[in-house]
């Protein structure tokens, strides 16, 4: 019996934030939401600060000029907070 092939595909397609997550759209339709606390400068942001992000590392990734922040969606997977977090 043949099946659809799940293709699995973390690359980054959209970020969103409410008050208390960021939310990060991947490109075979999984969402990951994580607590924004774990990532002190994207809670301590504006909205619009928010906002203004890029895709980057070949698409696995997020940055935030601005803010000098950087996540990927294999840490996200993984749980892992910011080490600012952890202080």
């Amino acid at each position: 019996m043949a099946g659809l092939a799940i293709q699995v595909d973390e690359r980054v397609k959209d970020v969103h934030f409410t008050e208390d997550t960021i939310s990060v759209d991947l490109m075979d339709g999984r969402t990951i939401t994580v607590p924004l606390v774990w990532y002190p400068r994207l809670l301590n942001a504006t909205p619009t600060q928010r906002s203004q992000w890029e895709v980057c590392g070949g698409g696995y990734g997020m940055h935030w000029e601005a803010l000098d922040e950087d996540l990927s969606t294999a840490g996200l997977l993984r749980g892992a907070p910011s080490p600012e977090a952890r202080r």
